[in-house]
């Protein structure tokens, strides 16, 4: 019996974005910021996360990252952005 996926709480999903959005804005580190940028890009594909990335500004990072020099980072938040560009409510 595989054993059942952990799901973090809804208040803790918002504290760890957050926690995220914070280790990518304070830490020098190349290596980190392309691995924390992953794993925002990788929360962008869940619905459900929208609205906190909304709250968080993660949007606006994606775009902010864009002019960065580094390909990797660039390519994540492409890709993190395309993500959550299909989440958008309509408006007419």
């Amino acid at each position: 019996m595989d054993p059942k996926p952990h799901v973090v709480p809804e208040g803790g999903r918002l504290e760890y974005l957050q926690a995220l959005v914070s280790e990518f804005q304070e830490t020098a580190s190349q290596e980190a910021k392309e691995q924390v940028l992953a794993n925002l890009a990788n929360f962008a594909y869940d619905p459900n996360n929208y609205q906190y990335l909304r709250e968080l500004q993660v949007l606006d990072l994606f775009l902010d990252v864009l002019s960065e020099d580094s390909d990797t980072l660039v390519e994540f938040a492409i890709g993190g952005r395309h993500q959550t560009h299909h989440q958008l409510p309509f408006q007419l």
